[in-house]
């Protein structure tokens, strides 16, 4: 037992190292990840906002949850306890290799580029179901077998399911591998749709949106310092070549893959006869290789295709999807050190050569990715919101006007001083309790990747205006009643309004009343009732999986407890 959770601790220690700074006070604000102290549960939130609901149902789930601990709190919880549960579910899914084998894939596992570049990323749901992916590959085998259902398998399927990319990969891996009995098909199958019920949903009510998307040559993976199919080998290669580790493109990458490479070959025989689903496994490597690279190999294909086939747009970054092969690499790394441990002459136990080996193999993914560390050589860091922020933001919410608001300048991304000049979504949106029209446009270089929401190119038509007045009427008809400026962020276009508050960074404004018919967004009847159902079906699965992890760990003790009086 205490052997058992050895590789847990050191997946404990590999997060701390990783994440440094960002475990202070204050929060991460990197890119996509733009947590809040208190997230408002809006219409946008549930999916029923005009633009694509690419953070459903995760957005959700963090409004709720940050009632109960505070914001700082849960990102921080979220962000160690991905990391630490990655490395305990490798290392339960290799449980029978040697603690040497189990320490290696835990390295391996945590300190991987993946991880890296999708933590400076934002991608958190990502780094989720990146870590549930051992864990439902154990379930899925209990499933095949007929065992008892693990308790925390549909706990970890919600976690690992908190966007559309993150849901197709935990999906995908506990059906590839738990598919196998016909009576425990449907239950299965079941589960997996309702527990991604409101991204499904909600998606396909923005169908339409879905098929403008562009852009399939800018998200193609990468090759780093690799050429772009041997980095996917390694799990690297992510489009954004900002938050990619600087070790990634010299030398180092080499002796990364090289060292992989030795082990799988190495293990793969071992590991093809003992395991009973090699296909299952070997299947799921082969899907997520070839979606990560079917981007860098035929964008214009997949571009053309998206304009009749919606949803082929959520694999646009289809290096995310990477977690799917690393099940193959878990299993066959760890039978390759016992295989070379064996070849050796003499098994390594108990001995200081097992030991020395085991330090080896458990840093030898830290030497070849030295800048991971440390908040990725303070990629990632802790930042507090301006207080400013938070009292603008409370003003707001005091006015009586209804109407949504709009932020300027009208671009995507800021970098403010507070922050250590980092990138990040602007994040005054997500500080306010009304819906905010905001641009979803990228601009990557000298591509400019136009956003899927038609409410925020009229918005930006309206910016568009000859004079301050004119744009005051036109965001007015679009149900805008406030619009917010963040002088520091930038030039932003002139908009006449009363001013409301004003403190030298932040100008919050109220436009004139409206004339005319307004040309808001409206729900329609039937596009509420399909969300308001996935929504159930979502809150059935929280409600069960609530009652697995606390009321049957207490039933257990209350019976043990009458078994011992009795």
């Amino acid at each position: 037992m205490r052997e058992r959770a050895i590789p847990t601790l050191w997946a404990g220690v590999l997060a701390v190292l990783m994440l440094g700074p960002a475990l202070g006070p204050g929060f991460v604000l990197s890119y996509d990840m733009v947590w809040v102290p208190d997230l408002a549960l809006s219409t946008d939130v549930l999916g029923l906002g005009t633009g694509l609901p690419r953070a459903v149902p995760s957005d959700a789930v963090v409004a709720v949850l940050d009632e109960i601990v505070p914001g700082m709190v849960l990102q921080k919880i979220v962000m160690i306890g991905s990391l630490v549960l990655a490395g305990a579910g490798a290392a339960e899914l290799v449980r029978e290799r040697s603690l040497v084998a189990r320490l290696a894939v835990v390295s391996l596992t945590v300190w991987s580029p993946y991880v890296a570049e999708r933590l400076w990323m934002g991608h958190w749901p990502m780094l989720l179901a990146y870590a549930a992916v051992p864990w439902l590959v154990v379930a899925g085998r209990r499933e095949a077998l007929g065992e008892r259902r693990a308790w925390w398998q549909l706990p970890v399927l919600l976690v690992g399911s908190l966007s559309a990319s993150a849901g197709i990969v935990s999906g995908a891996v506990l059906l590839a591998t738990g598919l196998r009995r016909r009576r425990r098909a449907v239950g299965l199958l079941a589960m997996v749709v309702a527990v991604n019920a409101p991204w499904i949903v909600t998606g396909l009510t923005h169908a339409s949106e879905a098929a403008s998307a562009t852009g399939f040559d800018v998200f193609a993976l990468r090759g780093d310092g690799l050429p772009a199919p041997l980095a996917a080998l390694t799990l690297g290669g992510i489009w954004n070549t900002s938050v990619v580790p600087a070790s990634r493109e010299g030398w180092l990458v080499w002796v990364a893959l090289s060292m992989l490479i030795v082990l799988v070959a190495a293990g793969a025989r071992t590991w093809w006869r003992a395991d009973g689903q090699r296909a299952a496994i070997v299947s799921l490597w082969a899907a997520g290789l070839a979606l990560a690279l079917a981007g860098w190999a035929a964008p214009t294909a997949l571009e053309t295709l998206s304009r009749g086939i919606p949803g082929l747009a959520m694999f646009r970054d289809s290096s995310r999807l990477l977690p799917l092969c690393l099940p193959l690499l878990m299993l066959t790394v760890a039978a390759g050190i016992d295989t070379l441990g064996q070849h050796r002459g003499k098994r390594l136990h108990n001995t200081a050569p097992r030991w020395a080996t085991a330090v080896i193999l458990a840093l030898a993914p830290i030497a070849v990715l030295p800048d991971a560390a440390w908040g990725l050589a303070g990629g990632i860091g802790a930042a507090d919101y301006p207080k400013q922020w938070q009292q603008m933001s409370q003003m707001l919410e005091t006015q009586p006007d209804t109407g949504d608001v709009v932020v300027l300048p009208w671009s995507a991304y800021r970098a403010p001083a507070w922050n250590g000049g980092r990138p990040v979504l602007d994040p005054i949106p997500r500080l306010l309790t009304r819906s905010s029209v905001v641009n979803g446009d990228l601009v990557i270089g000298s591509t400019t990747i136009r956003g899927e929401d038609p409410r925020a190119a009229t918005a930006a038509e309206a910016l568009d205006a000859a004079d301050p007045r004119r744009r005051a009427v036109a965001l007015r008809q679009l149900g805008i009643a406030y619009v917010i400026t963040d002088r520091t962020a930038g030039r932003a276009p002139t908009v006449a309004g009363e001013t409301v508050s004003d403190d030298g960074g932040l100008l919050l404004q109220r436009l004139p009343e409206r004339s005319g018919a307004m040309t808001g967004y409206s729900i329609g009847p039937v596009t509420l009732a399909a969300v308001v159902g996935g929504w159930l079906a979502y809150l059935a699965m929280v409600l069960i999986a609530t009652s697995s992890t606390v009321l049957l760990p207490i039933s257990k003790v209350l019976r043990r407890a009458a078994r011992v009086r009795g």
